[in-house]
C-alpha cells in the first residue's frame, strides 16, 4: 500500500510514522522545507516540498501510484482541493480530509463530497470528535478516558488510582477480576511512572497507576466505584472557550443531558455574541477572561462539578483549569495540543487531558486499516491501541481455546461480543466466526496481531 500524507505538522508526522512502521510506503508533502527535512530524516518516509493542492507537487509525490491520500494540512481548502486533484488527475482511490469549518461540515449530507462533485471519501472533524470524547468523559465521572465500543455494549475506561484507600491498591489483577464488584471487567493496560505495559495477571495495582479496563457498559459505574471513584455526573458545568469545540460540546450536551446547567466563558466579544445567538436561552454566555478571578466568580465556578477548558491556547486551558479547581471546582477536563505539556498536567491537578492529535490519528488509522477493524482508539502514541475486530474464517484465533493459542505478550483480548452478549474471556473460551473482540495491541506486536486476527487492509481498485 502507498499513502500520501499532506501536512507535516504534529498530526501528519505522527500518522506518517505509524504507517511507515507498519511497512506502508509513505510520502509526506508540506510547504515548509524544514518540516519536510525533519520527517524525511527521522522516519522511513519520503518528503516532498510543495503545495499539496498543486498538480505538480502531487505528480512529484507519485500520486499516480498512491492508494490513499490523507490531507491534514492546516487549511480546509487545501485539504479539499488536494483530494480533488488526487482523484481527478491521478485516480487516487481513497481520499481522507480533515475539515474544521462548520460551513463545510454542514454540507456533508448534501452530496457535495461525492465523487462527481468534491471527491472526499472520509471527512475527519477533530472539533466534533473532541466534543464527543469530552461528552463521554462527562458521562463517566472519574475516568480520564472513555470510549464506547461494540455499538455501546462495551466501554474502554482509563482510571487513575488516586488513593491508598482504594480497594484495588496492592491487589493482584487475577484476584480483582474474580470479585463481584468487578464483574464484567477486564484489565488490558497500565501506565506506571510514565511506563506503559500490558500487565500480567499476577501484577499488583499501585497508587498512582493509570489503568485501562474494558467493561460491560451497564457495569461501568460499578467498576468506577470499585476503583474508589464515586463522583456524580456534572449538573453544573463551566466551559472555557466558545470556539467550535465548545459550541459542539454544549449543543451535544443539551440534546443528551437535559437539565444540565451550563455557563460558557468566551474572551472574544463577537464570538460570544455568535455563540449566544446559536444556543439561545438555557445557556449563559459570559464575555471575559477565564484567568480573571472575578470572571470565575461570576460563572459560579466554585459550584460547578466540572470545568472544561477548550480554547485554542494550551496555556489558557491549563491555567484556567488550575484556577477553577483552586476556587472549588471538583474536576477539570483540559484540551492540550502540545505533547510535552501532557506530562505536567497530573501534578497540576488536571483530571483528564484531551489531545486533538490523538483523536485525529485514531480516526485516520481506523480508516486506513479498515478490513475487519470496526473501531480503534490510540493509547499513547508510542504504546499501542485498543481495537474492535470481527473474526472471519481466516482468523488463527479460531483454532483452539484462548489459553492454548499462545497469544503474544503485546496482545490482550479484553472482551468478546457474541450475538449482542458480552463475554469476559477465560483460558477455556473458544472464539467463533462472527465474534467481535475488543483487544489491546502494542505497536511492537501489531503485525503479528493482524496475522492472528486474519485482518487484511482492503485491496483498492
Amino acid at each position: 500500500m502507498k499513502v500520501i500524507v499532506c501536512g507535516a505538522g504534529q498530526v501528519g508526522t505522527t500518522i506518517a510514522r505509524h504507517l511507515a512502521s507498519e511497512g506502508i510506503s509513505v510520502t509526506v508533502i508540506d510547504i515548509d522545507p524544514q518540516l519536510v527535512r525533519r520527517v524525511d530524516e527521522s522516519y522511513d518516509v519520503r518528503g516532498v516540498v510543495g503545495h499539496a493542492s498543486y498538480p505538480a507537487t502531487l505528480r512529484k509525490a507519485d500520486a499516480r501510484d498512491a492508494d490513499i491520500i490523507i490531507a491534514v494540512t492546516g487549511s480546509d481548502e487545501v485539504n479539499m482541493v488536494a483530494c480533488q486533484m488526487a482523484y481527478s488527475l491521478f485516480g487516487v482511490k481513497r481520499r481522507i480530509a480533515r475539515l474544521r469549518h462548520a460551513g463545510y461540515l454542514a454540507q456533508d449530507s448534501s452530496g457535495l463530497y461525492s465523487a462527481e462533485h468534491l471527491p472526499v471519501d472520509i471527512i475527519i472533524s477533530p472539533e466534533i470528535e473532541i466534543a464527543d470524547g469530552i461528552a463521554w468523559r462527562l458521562r463517566t465521572p472519574g475516568a480520564f478516558d472513555m470510549v464506547p465500543m461494540a455499538d455501546g455494549l462495551v466501554e474502554l475506561l482509563g482510571i487513575h488510582v488516586e488513593s491508598a484507600d482504594s480497594p484495588v491498591v496492592g491487589e493482584r489483577i487475577c484476584d480483582i477480576v474474580g470479585q463481584p464488584d468487578f464483574e464484567g471487567m477486564s484489565v488490558v493496560a497500565s501506565i506506571r511512572k510514565g511506563r506503559s505495559f500490558v500487565p500480567d495477571k499476577h501484577d499488583r495495582i499501585e497508587v498512582g497507576d493509570d489503568v485501562y479496563v474494558v467493561v460491560k457498559a451497564d457495569k461501568a459505574k460499578d467498576t468506577m466505584g470499585a476503583f474508589g471513584h464515586r463522583d456524580r455526573e456534572a449538573r453544573n458545568l463551566v466551559v472555557v472557550g466558545g470556539g467550535n469545540v465548545g459550541l459542539h460540546l454544549v449543543q451535544k450536551l443539551r440534546r443528551t443531558t437535559p437539565g444540565i446547567n451550563i455557563k460558557i466563558i468566551e474572551h472574544n466579544l463577537e464570538r460570544a455574541r455568535y455563540v449566544s445567538d446559536e444556543l439561545g436561552s438555557g445557556v449563559i454566555v459570559l464575555h471575559g477572561d477565564a484567568l480573571d478571578q472575578e470572571m470565575l466568580e461570576e460563572a459560579q465556578t466554585s459550584l460547578a462539578e466540572t470545568v472544561v477548558a477548550v480554547t485554542n491556547d494550551d496555556e489558557t486551558n491549563i491555567f484556567a483549569s488550575v484556577l477553577a479547581k483552586q476556587v472549588g471546582c471538583r474536576r477539570a477536563i483540559t484540551l492540550v495540543n502540545k505533547r510535552n505539556y501532557e506530562a505536567l498536567t497530573p501534578a497540576l491537578g488536571i483530571d483528564a487531558v484531551v489531545s486533538p492529535s490523538v483523536v485525529t490519528i485514531s480516526t485516520v488509522l481506523r480508516h486506513v486499516r479498515r478490513g475487519s477493524i470496526a473501531a480503534l482508539h490510540t493509547l499513547r502514541e508510542d504504546f499501542g491501541e485498543v481495537v474492535e475486530a470481527e473474526l472471519t474464517e481466516e482468523s488463527r484465533l479460531l483454532r483452539r481455546p484462548l489459553g492454548k493459542l499462545g497469544l503474544p505478550p503485546g496482545m490482550r483480548i479484553g472482551v468478546v461480543v457474541r450475538d449482542k452478549q458480552v463475554i469476559i474471556p477465560t483460558a477455556e473460551t473458544q472464539l467463533l466466526v462472527g465474534d467481535h473482540i475488543v483487544a489491546l495491541v502494542t505497536y511492537s506486536y501489531l503485525r503479528l496481531a493482524e496475522a492472528l486476527l486474519g485482518t487484511r487492509r482492503d485491496r483498492l481498485g
